[in-house]
């Protein structure tokens, strides 16, 4: 099984890159890791709407049809991580061969993305930067790693 995790735009925090490069390390000790950095195609500038198109269109042409898709929005599922544990197992147990998380930019996923996605998921009812919550998710896929396999480090 691979993760693919595909985000618009570098991180542009230092610490939160070094963060991501971390946990990806740690988690490709259970599973195969990829990480994506699509180029941003546009300012900041512009309707909002326009700019989560852009950015639908780059992520849902790197999942085509394969593979299941995460999508991680606010009013998407909450789980612990034990439930996310278990999430995982499920798709190991059924096969997954790719599962790609897709994580949004400054203004959050275009509807297409959400509608597209087999699962949206949200991290928290808390507000996270799109770059703290590419860390938080890779801290808790390892953190579910983990507790499949027994390890201590969720305790």
């Amino acid at each position: 099984m691979k993760f693919v995790f595909l985000f618009p735009g570098k991180t542009r925090e230092k610490y939160l890159d070094a963060g991501i490069r971390d946990y990806a390390g740690r988690l490709a000790r259970y599973v195969g890791v990829e990480l994506v950095v699509l180029k941003e195609k546009h300012s900041h500038r512009g309707p909002a709407e326009q700019i989560r198109r852009r950015d639908a269109q780059q992520l849902l042409a790197r999942t085509g049809a394969r593979g299941l898709v995460v999508a991680l929005d606010p009013a998407g599922r909450q789980v612990d991580s034990e439930e996310l544990a278990h999430l995982v197992t499920g798709w190991e147990d059924r096969g997954a061969r790719e599962i790609f998380f897709l994580i949004g930019g400054h203004l959050g996923l275009h509807e297409t993305v959400l509608r597209r996605a087999d699962l949206v998921l949200a991290l928290s009812r808390l507000t996270f930067t799109h770059e703290m919550s590419r860390l938080i998710l890779l801290e808790q896929l390892y953190r579910a790693w983990t507790i499949k396999a027994g390890h201590n480090y969720h305790r």
